[in-house]
């Protein structure tokens, strides 16, 4: 088989015992999905359920099993791709091993097309509470995540509030513990306005605005904001420029980052680092020298010197 043939990954993460194995098994006994095209299993976690291959022997299925992450290498996988001449990719992914061991090791033809996030509805806010940088690892980039086990009656709010405090694109299903299924329809509105005069983005809400600022970037071109921010400098940046933004803070202290937005404005060397300012700005989306590519493009109208907001580094609640 050529190797460089696209081949989609259909990736189903989630920790242990959250539905990920029955959920695969059905999926590739369903023609609707397989109707027998050569098709890897990668089996990253051993949970009490099994497979049954002989389901799904007609279906041109090979499983293989990874007993540690160290062994998902790009050679590896391609070693594979080729062994088996498959076509496609399934991959049950161990909650507790980190995504980028397995993205940064898919070859340059696999492509990821799918990402799924599997968790038992009485265990996920346990596991939230103890190990919460695995679970935004697993959310951050999940296009659908299914909340099995649901007992009748349960306030699913929580669970809906730890998913949109990590993402707002994935879709969250409930299934009850009688398989059948309820889409979340919560809408949640963004606590600023975006279709005000001046945006007005509150200090608790910076890390919100940002990250809907930077997935929908076309949204506010055009548009007018003010918010406090903390200043960046660096001599390598053009003249009359600066960033300005705020640390952010998505699961704990060690993965606090710089979330900054490069800003023009004429008196900007008049500014120093690390100075907090209330600035108030145009947006327009454009390629900026301090990000290497294009972005959203602040244009100050007022800058004003400020104290430190009461909680310096912004999180998502």
């Amino acid at each position: 088989m050529p190797m460089n043939l696209e081949i989609p990954v259909y990736l189903f993460t989630g920790f242990l015992e959250a539905g990920k194995t029955r959920y695969i098994q059905e999926t590739l006994c369903d023609p609707r999905f397989n109707s027998g095209e050569r098709t890897l299993l990668l089996v990253c976690e051993e949970g009490i359920e099994e497979y049954d291959p002989a389901a799904f022997a007609s279906k041109d299925v090979r499983l293989v099993t990874v007993e540690e992450p160290e062994q998902l290498t790009a050679a590896y996988l391609a070693e594979l791709q080729q062994k088996y001449a498959i076509r496609r990719v399934v991959v049950e992914y161990n909650g507790m091993w980190p995504m980028v061991a397995l993205t940064g090791a898919l070859p340059q033809t696999w492509i990821l097309y799918q990402n799924f996030m599997f968790a038992d509805a009485s265990t996920f806010e346990n596991y939230n509470a103890n190990m919460r940088s695995l679970v935004v690892d697993k959310l951050q980039q999940a296009e659908l995540v299914v909340f099995n086990r649901v007992p009748d009656g349960m306030d699913t709010m929580p669970l809906h509030k730890i998913v949109r405090g990590i993402t707002r694109q994935a879709d969250i299903a409930y299934e009850n513990i009688r398989g059948e299924v309820q889409y979340d329809d919560i809408e949640d509105p963004l606590p600023f306005d975006i279709e005000a005069p001046v945006i007005e983005i509150a200090d608790r809400d910076y890390a919100l605005w940002y990250r809907d600022l930077t997935d929908d970037m076309k949204k506010y071109e055009g548009k007018t904001v003010r918010f406090k921010g903390i200043v960046a400098t660096n001599p390598k940046f053009p003249e009359n420029s600066f960033a300005v933004g705020r640390h952010v803070m998505t699961c704990c202290a060690n993965d606090i980052t710089y979330a900054g937005l490069a800003c023009n404005w004429d008196s900007a060397k008049t500014l120093q680092m690390r100075d907090w300012v209330i600035i108030e700005a145009g947006i327009h989306i454009a390629n900026h020298k301090i990000y290497g590519s294009k972005g959203p493009v602040l244009t100050a109208k007022q800058v004003i010197r400020s104290s430190a907001p009461d909680e310096e580094v912004a999180t998502f609640y």
